[in-house]
């Protein structure tokens, strides 16, 4: 008998593993096991470096799921050897030797751009790094703007902040040429626009899902959309 696939959620910048919380429950429903390690939002090689490893280190076939930037990590992680497949989710999915600030330029820039504030962190042994997060005002518009008032505003207070190097790091593979993916459109994104998501997606040959009106923040309004999506993914790799 064939293992059903443990699936793997990868967040991406200004949220944590708990916006998956809906899709887990879905996933778990259905009897799919499942996973959401903390995205560590430091550099695209590191961050890949450690997705990989834990994919890695799970006994059997695994479909990688990317939120936003953590579409960029799989592109380069899902190069693991037990990885099966990639679910990009209003995601980011880069070409080998591209970088994210080469990607999203192809495009009118989206509202995020704009709405981000500035802050360093330590770095061992050198000059502080940067990070962004998402002005608290603007978050709920830019960033789920199809999640209830109550929610947003517990979200913006949460943010996990995003080093500025990713928009630069060139992804050192792109695991889409040699695994099959998927691709969810947020139809309604202001923080990635949706023409790079179906660019990406289109390149990567996916099978895409679109949802008209649906914001950045899909896997939190959209929970059951979402999870079937990876549950098309699991079903085509098991």
């Amino acid at each position: 008998m064939v293992a059903t696939p443990t699936v793997l959620l990868v967040h991406g910048a200004f949220a944590d593993a708990g916006s998956w919380s809906g899709v887990i429950a879905e996933l778990q429903n259905h009897g799919i096991p499942v996973v959401a390690p903390p995205n560590p939002l430091r550099g695209l090689a590191s961050d890949a470096a450690y997705i990989a490893s834990r994919a890695s280190q799970i006994d059997g076939p695994v479909v990688l799921v990317g939120h936003s930037y953590g579409g960029a990590v799989i592109s380069v992680a899902g190069a693991a050897e037990n990885v099966v497949g990639l679910v990009y989710i209003a995601a980011y999915v880069p070409e080998e030797g591209e970088s994210l600030g080469e990607l999203q330029g192809r495009f009118p820039l989206s509202p995020l751009v704009s709405n981000l504030e500035e802050a360093t962190y330590p770095v061992d042994g050198g000059e502080p790094a940067v990070e962004v997060t998402i002005n608290a005002d603007a978050f709920p518009a830019v960033f789920a703007a199809d999640v209830p008032a109550a929610v947003t505003k517990v979200l913006a207070a949460a943010q996990r902040p995003l080093a500025t190097s990713v928009f630069t790091e060139t992804a050192s593979a792109a695991a889409w040429r040699t695994k099959p993916s998927w691709a969810l459109v947020a139809g309604a994104d202001e923080a990635i626009n949706p023409e790079v998501e179906r660019f990406g997606a289109k390149r990567a040959g996916a099978t895409v899902v679109e949802i008209d009106g649906a914001s950045h923040a899909v896997a939190v309004s959209r929970p059951g959309a979402v999870a079937e999506l990876i549950r098309e993914a699991v079903r085509a790799t098991t």
